[in-house]
This record gives C-alpha cells, structure tokens and sequence, in this order.
C-alpha cells in the first residue's frame, strides 16, 4: 500500500502544483458563470416566469431568484464534475509523452495499483474542487436570501458531487490512456469544454432539445448528476413557491417548471427517478472501471 499511496500523493501534487491546469479545469464553470451573468439570467427567469401563467403576482420574487440562482450553481458545479477530473488525469498522457510511465512500471508496484493511484488522485483532487466550489457557492447564496434547503438536502448535494466526480474519471480514464501526446489531450479538452455546457443543460435546458437529443444527452453520467443536483438543492425553493401558489393549479406550475428544467432526466422517451438515476451513474462507472482495467492492461503491455 506504501507504493499507491505514494503514487496518489504524487499525482495529486502534480495536479495542484500546476496553477494552469487548475485555472484551466475551472475554465467551464466560469463560461457557465459569464454567459449566466450577460443573458442565461434573463432566458431562466422567463421560461419559470412563462410557467406561471398569471400566478406572478403569488410567487414571491425573491424566491424565483434564488431559484435562477441555485440553477446557476448546478451548472458551475455540473460543468465541474468534468472538467476538473479530465485535467487531473492529464498526469497520464504527460507521464507516458516523457516516458514516466516506463519508470513507474519498473517499479515493483503492481499495474493495478497505478492504474488505480491516477484514478483516486483524480477522484480525491476533483472531489476537493468540485466540493470547494459547492461550499462557496452556498455560502453565497445563503447571504443573498433563504435557500429553503434542508440538511439532507445538503448531504445530497455533496453525495452527488462525489459520485459526479468519480463516474467522470472512470469514464475519462478509458479515453485518456489512448492518448500518446499533451496536443492530443489538450484538443479534446477544447471540444470537451465547449460541448459540457450543452449536454448537462447548463446553457439551455435539456427539455429544450428533441426526445433524441434530450436521450443522448442524458445518457451522459454528468446530465444525470445535474439532475440529482438540482434535486438536492431546489426542491425545497420549489416547494416553498409551489405553497405560495395554494393549490390554486393543482400543482401543473412546479410540475412545469420540474419538467422544464429537467428534475428527472429523459431517456428513450422514459422519466428517470431519482433513485434510478443513481443506480445508473453507479453502474455506468462500474462498466468504465471495468473497460478501464481491461484497456490498461492491453495499452501498456510492456
């Protein structure tokens, strides 16, 4: 165990060490933030505002704040689970353009263990960020107004966070250990980032797009996170604006809303629970630890 732990340690410190790639991960969440402030703002409250349906006048405006703002913070955090884990293990492709990896591998430590060193350094390095940012973002968030978020809610969140971050680097270790060069990792970066905000509904509301669009999408294990997120963290706003209505439209407005801006997440035309959104995320990593292991051991052959 010496030999892992100070492999994790050691690709942990690199990640932290390197203020670019750290900025960099961050790069998303601060799109996701900047176009939120120049116009998401506007398009959310008035796609909740539509919602209503001459109700305006029950639901109190502070509360539909709260609301755009914690959805703002979905985002940034969504937008977090991937990126931060795929600058993390980075350390992979670096490793193997100047031939580290051969001098790891001649080390009496086990393949397993250094496939799984970069992976937990991944998880544990991402978590830390993903839930820094989370911890913020609350903070901020409770001096602007009551979030009406219960302690369980927040565990949730939390919960959330760290399956987001593990499932994305399992999945993004089977696509990395192909990579041969930091040009290679660094273009993909680029399509990843411009393509993150789109599929975990950060820009535009996945309910948005066509039912196969809204499928693929949410076949992603990042766009179920979001949902879980939103889940956590805006069901009690929900609610609170759903009893300020008083039953006056049977509850259509937040199921409206709940359906607009994506609670349950779409696939094949089937609503997910949030129970069957977990157990997908969960087996969804168990399949990329599983192809991640196999493709190791036919990558480095050596």
């Amino acid at each position: 165990m010496q030999g892992f732990i100070g492999l994790t340690r050691r690709n942990v410190k690199i990640y932290f060490k390197d203020i670019c790639a750290v900025l960099f991960s961050l790069m998303s969440s601060i799109i996701v933030f900047v176009l939120y402030l120049l116009f998401l703002k506007g398009t959310f409250v008035d796609a909740i505002e539509g919602s209503m349906k001459g109700l305006e006048s029950l639901v109190n405006k502070d509360d539909t704040e709260m609301f755009v703002n914690t959805l703002l913070l979905v985002g940034i955090i969504g937008s977090a689970t991937i990126m931060i884990p795929y600058n993390c293990l980075q350390t992979i492709v670096k490793d193997r353009e100047r031939k580290v990896d051969c001098d790891i591998l001649a080390t009496p430590v086990k393949r397993s263990q250094v496939i799984l060193s970069y992976l937990t350094a991944a998880v544990l390095s991402s978590f830390i960020m993903t839930a820094s940012l989370l911890t913020l973002g609350l903070v901020i968030l409770g001096f602007m107004g009551n979030m009406h978020i219960t302690a369980a809610g927040i565990a949730a969140a939390y919960g959330a966070v760290f399956l987001g971050c593990l499932s994305s680097s399992a999945l993004f270790m089977t696509v990395l250990i192909f990579f041969k060069s930091s040009s290679a990792a660094a273009a993909f970066f680029g399509i990843l980032t411009a393509a993150s905000g789109f599929v975990i509904g950060a820009y535009i509301p996945i309910s948005q797009f066509s039912s196969t669009v809204q499928t693929v999408c949410n076949i992603c294990p990042a766009s179920q996170i979001c949902a879980l997120l939103r889940n956590a963290l805006l069901s009690g706003i929900a609610d609170k604006m759903n009893d300020s209505i008083g039953g006056l439209d049977n509850g259509l407005f937040i199921s409206s809303v709940k359906e607009t801006m994506t609670f349950n997440c779409s696939v094949f035309g089937n609503q997910m629970s949030v129970n069957s959104m977990y157990i997908y995320v969960l087996v969804f990593t168990l399949v990329s630890l599983t192809a991640m292991v196999f493709l190791y051991t036919k990558v480095y052959k050596k």
